[in-house]
């Protein structure tokens, strides 16, 4: 998968934040796959992280990946440890893509990119982004989803559907 055939890059000021299978791909996915490094400061990641530090503790089935609702764009600050974002198309498993997510930066899924991949962050003793090691220690992943179709802001509040 990510180590044969030609690989594509994508590139945002001068660096590489997301690089896929194919040309193709990324043209087809350039507004549904995006990471914007540097969301965050250093210092708004710290306080950011010292803030749910105590919340994630007291939730043991949440301790790295806090999610909110479910509809069809997820946005998510990754804080702590850069990592690395797989993506696997479900139907053709040689369409890829791979996010670099480093500390402070946030990344958009919607649609195609959120529906028709699989999704998962790669483990340390896999996490390469390319030729480049990509050291992963521990992380916190705060997720954000939009609402599901139909759950407009003027209706009833109800609970989200499980995801």
């Amino acid at each position: 998968m990510a180590g044969g055939g030609q690989l594509a890059l994508r590139t945002l000021s001068g660096h590489g934040w997301v690089r896929g299978s194919g040309p193709a791909l990324l043209s087809r996915l350039r507004d549904a796959a995006v990471v914007r490094p540097g969301f965050l400061s250093a210092a708004e990641e710290e306080t950011l992280s010292r803030e749910l530090e105590p919340e994630l503790r007291r939730r043991r089935y949440e301790y790295d990946h806090w999610d909110a609702f479910c509809g069809s764009t997820i946005a998510g600050l990754s804080l702590l440890s850069p990592s690395v974002m797989r993506l696997v198309h479900t139907q053709e498993p040689g369409e890829w893509l791979e996010l670099l997510l480093e500390p402070g930066s946030l990344y958009i899924l919607r649609d195609s990119a959120r529906y028709d991949f699989s999704h998962e962050i790669l483990r340390d003793e896999e996490s390469f982004f390319g030729e480049r090691r990509i050291p992963r220690g521990r992380r916190i992943s705060v997720i954000c989803r939009s609402l599901p179709e139909g759950m407009g802001s003027g209706e009833p509040r109800q609970p989200p559907p499980a995801c």
